[in-house]
């Protein structure tokens, strides 16, 4: 068990009753304290994920233009960049809240090790492996319809869009890198401010009793 699993549970207590905090109370009071952060710390908890989902949306125009020069696409910039921009950006900041931001701020998850984890995963899926896979489709349907670059026959579908690929992922790995790292590093520092929280001082629950 993390260690900090078990301030969780040391935290998570109604001190007048010595009994384990509903939800509802859990939730409200993470609220309460969250709001008696100091503001470099609610700034970084709220802007974070969106910093990070900005980066994915570089990722995809990155993506977008590897995938552009390799079948020879040059219409249709607007159309391909705009989704290939947004998507991912949406995703990563939706996904990052999905599984760190709000679940810390419920009380549903007191491992730090969990949090970078998720925070990495966040990272390189929404922010470096969707909007590669996303710029594959997209650019194809392109360059189809444009007739830019020689489609694969019935039966070399797989292996050509694999050929064509392994060079544009490569040129990607560096992307995949620093997404990971900002991830595990905000998935840290979220982890941290949380902990923030818990330590409050023990004052500071008395308003749930009034």
């Amino acid at each position: 068990m993390c260690a900090s699993k078990k301030l969780g549970k040391m935290s998570m207590k109604d001190t007048s009753q010595g009994q384990p905090m509903s939800r509802a109370m859990i939730m409200e009071m993470l609220s309460k304290r969250f709001e008696k952060l100091p503001d470099f710390d609610r700034k970084l908890y709220t802007y974070g994920p969106v910093y990070l989902g900005a980066n994915a949306g570089l990722a995809g125009l990155i993506a977008n233009s590897l995938y552009r020069r390799a079948l020879n696409v040059t219409q249709g910039r607007f159309t391909s960049g705009l989704p290939m921009s947004v998507l991912p950006f949406l995703t990563t900041v939706a996904l990052y809240n999905a599984t760190v931001s709000n679940p810390l701020l419920t009380g549903d998850l007191n491992c730090s090790n969990c949090a970078l984890l998720r925070g990495a995963l966040v990272g390189v899926v929404g922010g470096g492996i969707y909007p590669i896979l996303l710029a594959l489709p997209v650019n194809a349907g392109l360059a189809a319809r444009y007739s830019s670059a020689p489609m694969p026959e019935k039966g070399n579908i797989v292996r050509f869009w694999m050929t064509l690929s392994k060079p544009i992922v490569r040129k990607m790995y560096g992307v995949l890198l620093l997404q990971t790292l900002f991830g595990t590093y905000l998935g840290s520092k979220n982890f941290e401010i949380y902990v923030k929280m818990l330590k409050l001082s023990e004052s500071e629950r008395e308003d749930l009793h009034d």
